[in-house]
């Protein structure tokens, strides 16, 4: 089993031994077993509050393995809207509900709750539930 310690930037033209492709809420796992796509079974010890993203490059203890993090596609509420305005109001309702949330120049994506894709919907934005990869911000005070 492979211990990961650190969390590289993002290197484009580094080579990965293995992929760990992980759900929004498994990237914020900072101590957890996982398995990679390649059936390597890994073990992450980073420093609490690491929340890793899309992209993201480990490196194991021993300095030998590079591990590229892909976000994983799961189930969630894509809100379109047909303005702006219309999309800007319905992030400050999520927001004022402290839902973890995904901004696009073009869109919200939020994980799926039926209480907030009615109030959504009442709002009169489009909201699609469909597989894509969930990468919420992080919060204004992350400095991972």
């Amino acid at each position: 089993m492979l211990t990961i310690t650190d969390r590289l930037p993002a290197i484009n033209s580094a080579v990965n031994a293995f992929t760990l492709v992980l759900t929004a809420e498994e990237r914020t796992k900072s101590r957890h077993r996982f398995e990679t796509e390649e059936g390597e079974t890994v073990f992450l010890r980073l420093p609490r509050g690491t929340v890793l993203r899309d992209g993201d490059m480990l490196r194991s203890d021993n300095g030998e393995y590079l591990i590229l993090v892909k976000a994983k596609s799961e189930l969630v509420l894509t809100v379109t809207a047909a303005t702006s305005l219309d999309l800007l109001r319905a992030a400050y309702h999520l927001g004022n509900r402290h839902v973890p949330l995904e901004i696009g120049t073009t869109y919200l994506r939020l994980s799926p709750d039926p209480v907030l894709q009615a109030m959504l919907e009442h709002l009169g934005v489009m909201v699609v539930e469909e597989n894509a990869p969930f990468q919420p911000e992080v919060g204004a005070y992350g400095h991972h």
